[in-house]
């Protein structure tokens, strides 16, 4: 019996002594102190990615989707073995078709020989409350990205690391500024974590300073994006924008969208995107012939605003078959694989176009 009661007692201290430093005894920064990256224009409130009092038109799902922090990361140095994370929100995405991470987690990756390289992601298991993010790391310093939720909004965020330990903003450790704009593709839905949004991964993937302007079944073509765009600098943009509208909204917006945006960006490279191939495709005729119809049109039209603008660009399916099989979550949303293949077809052919207008 008494050896039973210290097995007991063993099992129950045993979280702790795995954990390291208690919760309570964490000393926490508040992140706005530290570098945020993936910023396309500043905002009055740090976490939200479009200021939708002074840009108007937006409807309420809109104005929702620009106050979510997808693509925002914040950067830091620490040497603490253990990162814990106290968030406070004021709103949460909750669908099939994103997991709790995603939504309203955090995505830790560390920079080890010039690579980052993922550490762990999570989501408080009750909102508005203190975790651990990382523990049982050596203590040394650590080059930190700490990837915010993809479809919720943050009132605040505290960094905690145990005491003796030190933490430190440094520098925006990206390159050349790339702004995405486009669908539920670009803000990441179906991916399993915030980091993993095909923007994202490019990224990482080539150390471009990417902002996510990804507005899940709302990226229209609509005018007033347009403006967002036409006011925010960048080296480059990208535009998933034939995901969401159908044939006939492309056809009548599509010009205007382009021309608002070259007003102001004359020179700066814009890439537009073919929408990829859904994974429902192959046996629901309805959903082929839709899809079909909107790759014409798009090409018909794309045709005439390269011959007119210079610094235009289409760019082809970027997940196509056999790459797109398999890798769906919801019949339209690829998975983490899909977006990873999205990542590497598209960077690719990023890089050759900023190359070629010396943007790198």
């Amino acid at each position: 019996m008494r050896n039973f009661r210290l097995l007991l007692l063993a099992s129950l201290l045993a979280p702790t002594i795995l954990w390291g430093q208690s919760i309570k005894d964490i000393r926490y920064v508040d992140a706005s102190q530290l570098t945020l990256v993936g910023k396309a224009l500043p905002t009055p409130h740090l976490y939200h990615r479009i200021d939708t009092v002074a840009f108007k038109g937006f409807s309420k799902s809109e104005n929702q989707q620009a106050r979510c922090s997808a693509g925002l990361a914040v950067v830091f140095r620490t040497n603490s073995p253990q990162i814990d994370l106290l968030p406070s929100y004021k709103w949460e995405y909750r669908k099939d078709n994103v997991t709790g991470i995603a939504a309203a987690g955090f995505d830790l990756y560390i920079r080890q020989n010039n690579e980052w390289i993922y550490a762990n992601s999570l989501a408080p298991a009750k909102r508005n409350e203190a975790f651990t993010l990382m523990y049982g790391m050596e203590p040394k310093e650590k080059e930190c990205l700490l990837y915010l939720p993809m479809y919720s909004e943050l009132e605040s965020l505290k960094i905690g690391i145990q005491p003796g330990s030190s933490i430190e903003t440094i520098p925006n450790p990206f390159g050349q500024k790339v702004v995405f704009f486009g669908s539920s593709f670009t803000q990441g839905i179906g991916a399993s974590r915030p980091g993993m949004s095909y923007p994202l991964q490019i990224e990482r993937n080539t150390n471009l300073h990417v902002c996510n302007l990804g507005f899940s079944g709302n990226a229209k073509l609509q005018s007033y994006f347009a403006e967002v765009i036409a006011a925010t600098e960048a080296d480059a943009f990208v535009f998933d924008v034939f995901s969401n509208p159908d044939a006939m909204q492309i056809k009548e917006r599509l010009q205007a969208f382009v021309d608002i945006i070259v007003a102001k960006h004359p020179k700066t490279p814009l890439i537009f995107v073919q929408t990829i191939q859904r994974g429902n495709e192959a046996f629901n005729t309805l959903i082929r012939a839709r899809e079909s119809d909107k790759l014409e049109i798009v090409e018909t039209l794309m045709k005439e605003i390269i011959r007119k603008y210079p610094n235009i660009y289409l760019i082809g399916n970027p997940l196509p078959s056999p790459e797109n099989r398999d890798t769906c979550t919801d019949g339209t949303h690829p998975s983490d694989l899909g977006y990873y293949f999205w990542a590497k077809n598209l960077e690719k052919k990023i890089i050759e176009i900023l190359n070629k207008n010396k943007c790198l």
